[in-house]
């Protein structure tokens, strides 16, 4: 007996209507990316493994899905080489392509190649899978859709201050209710500055965080472990725990770092995309969480990140800030700004909430019924007609008992069915049937048509 097929952890298949919420999923955030000026591009699933190492951190690198060299791959590799078992090492021997691992950095890699083409400031946005080689869990996933939208070639906070625009637009489309979390790199090394521990800054933002999920006191060990002094741990309490509105916080930062320039620059930021916002009046709460850190080693100002207020996951939208990203691939002095929607766990957010609208997920309205060769004929005219209006309609393709096809109708959630017998062509008409409420109407095909409109 063949054995069972299977897919890999960490993906999944999509049903018809799995895919009819993620196209609407991802129609909603292309329209809103429209709506403010960004422009489609696309690039490679694969990339050159030395475009994606290095970018992303020593613990990105090790999730990245490596791609193994066609033909002999192990030309070139001594027999000793082969005998060290050292997995990493033999990697980079016969593996010279990898999946993306995100879409910013081949972004960055576009830029810089297509450089002489593009006229800056250039917004684009990009809808499309990444990889990363990580533990499969809820929410978590080791393949999944990115709906990211950059601006690269401006310095501008008038930036920020549009991608958390289309994030509050976006979300109050969906109907979920968010929190957009804000924080500045400059300001997390001004808090490193302030407590004597400047060269731990990675260390620091790694720890801190994790504060809202694992708590303060286990922030503090990892510290500890790190090498973080005991006077420095104590006097970064007050400072990841400040209270208040967001000015209030930024009042307090003033006095904090104000020996810091490079702290009170991100205050300074922070300050002018809050006020800006403020006056321009989100529908989601925006609040500066002086813990957010961001993984990516990227991130050199405002960074972003957006959690769901009713349903227990992870952040399903993030970004941020990263002036210095073109220059690894000799490309200095060209800034950049951006936000990643995550479109697979927005759609287990949506399914959670049932904030589906009907129509987003409703496939064939209406369904002729295949009576015979004759009967099929006439219903081919009047189904012409009925897509013409952009209807979506179907005829069942074999002439068989008439139950087997109101089951299929049932089965696929269509909601009106036609019949056109022997009468019906007499007339020129069809039955209208109500799937649901099982009324029954003798209709002209632009009646029918007006009734499914």
């Amino acid at each position: 007996m063949a054995a069972k097929p299977c897919i890999p952890k960490g993906t999944r298949d999509f049903s018809p209507i799995e895919m009819a919420k993620r196209n609407y999923i991802f129609n909603t955030i292309r329209d809103v990316y429209h709506l403010y000026g960004f422009q489609q591009i696309e690039t490679p699933a694969m990339e050159m493994l030395s475009t994606l190492m290095g970018k992303y951190g020593e613990e990105g690198d090790k999730l990245l899905f490596k791609i193994q060299n066609s033909g002999d791959y192990f030309a070139g590799l001594s027999d000793e080489e082969l005998l060290s078992r050292n997995a990493a090492k033999l990697a980079c021997k016969f593996c010279e392509k990898g999946l993306r691992y995100d879409l910013t950095v081949p972004f960055a890699r576009y830029v810089v190649m297509h450089r002489d083409e593009l006229t800056f400031p250039f917004k684009r946005y990009q809808i499309q899978p990444v990889w990363r080689a990580d533990r499969p869990q809820k929410g978590r996933y080791r393949e999944f859709y990115q709906c990211d939208a950059d601006v690269v070639g401006s310095n501008s906070l008038l930036n920020e201050v549009e991608l958390m625009q289309i994030v509050d637009t976006v979300f109050s489309r969906f109907g979920i209710r968010v929190c957009i979390k804000m924080n500045n790199r400059k300001i997390l090394t001004g808090i490193a500055e302030y407590i004597g521990e400047a060269d731990k800054i990675v260390d620091i933002t790694v720890a801190i965080d994790k504060l809202d999920k694992i708590g303060l006191d286990n922030v503090n060990a990892e510290l500890r472990e790190k090498g973080v002094g005991e006077d420095a741990i104590a006097k970064l309490q007050p400072v990841i725990l400040l209270s208040g509105t967001n000015m209030e916080k930024l009042s307090r930062l003033k006095q904090l770092l104000a020996q810091s320039e490079t702290g009170l620059k991100g205050v300074e930021e922070s300050e002018f995309i809050l006020n800006t916002l403020a006056s321009l009046g989100l529908k989601n709460d925006l609040e500066l969480d002086l813990t957010l850190a961001r993984g990516l080693n990227y991130y050199t100002g405002a960074i972003f990140e957006v959690k769901a207020l009713d349903v227990q996951i992870g952040s399903i939208t993030g970004g941020g800030r990263y002036d210095n990203l073109t220059g690894v691939f000799g490309m200095a002095g060209v800034s950049g700004v951006g936000i990643s929607f995550g479109a697979d766990r927005i759609f287990d957010v949506l399914n959670q909430l049932d904030l589906y609208p009907r129509e987003a997920v409703n496939g064939t309205r209406l369904l002729f019924i295949n009576f015979g060769e004759k009967e099929a004929a006439f219903s081919m005219g009047i189904l012409a007609q009925v897509r013409a209006q952009g209807i979506r309609a179907e005829l069942y393709p074999d002439s068989c008992k008439m139950k087997k096809q109101m089951g299929y109708a049932n089965s696929n959630g269509i909601p009106f069915v036609a019949l056109a017998g022997e009468n019906e062509m007499n007339a020129g008409k069809v039955t209208l049937k109500n799937m649901e409420t099982g009324e029954q109407l003798l209709v002209t095909p632009e009646e029918l048509i007006q009734a499914l409109k």
